[in-house]
């Protein structure tokens, strides 16, 4: 898979509820949540990101609860994936869970300014900075996952055999 975009870059420890704060988890709705990305961290997030836009984190992005809200928020924020220096077990599980792509690049977090544009190929296991054209490696997505997150998540991937499997 490729992505492109504009990376929006914040610290270390960002939390789920800083992902989608608490007093929005009344709903599961992917477009209700996805209003609500990020404002914690950054009221004027949604407003400034563009579809397929990166978010990039420190240390233990995706830190807290295990709620499965925070994936769900940013991917349906059009965000097309996430890169951190390392993220919360848990985080990373529901990230993939959800059909949200996401990468560890200590390097890449430390060299990039917020706004620039990078190109992910998770395939070839490469991201780079478009101005410099500078080439961070980053492991490859096994082919089974890039299944999973092309189907759009675990639960969409099982269905999706299911229904294979009973024609």
């Amino acid at each position: 898979m490729i992505f492109k975009g504009r990376v929006w870059k914040f610290g270390d420890n960002i939390d789920t509820d800083a992902i989608i704060p608490a007093r929005y988890l009344t709903t599961s709705d992917p477009q209700k949540l996805a209003t609500h990305c990020m404002e914690d961290a950054d009221p004027n997030f949604v407003s400034k990101m563009k579809q397929g836009d990166i978010l990039l984190g420190g240390e233990n992005f995706g830190c807290g609860s295990s709620r499965e809200h925070a994936p769900i928020a940013i991917k349906a924020a059009g965000v097309s994936c996430v890169i951190a220096k390392s993220f919360a077990r848990i985080f990373y599980r529901n990230s993939f869970n959800m059909g949200l792509p996401i990468f560890e690049s200590r390097e890449l977090v430390d060299a990039i300014e917020e706004g620039e544009e990078i190109l992910v190929d998770s395939a070839r296991g490469t991201i780079t900075i478009a101005r410099s054209n500078k080439t961070f490696k980053i492991n490859p997505t096994p082919p089974f996952m890039e299944e999973l997150i092309a189907d759009g998540g675990l639960m969409k991937h099982i269905a999706r055999k299911r229904e294979k499997n009973e024609k």
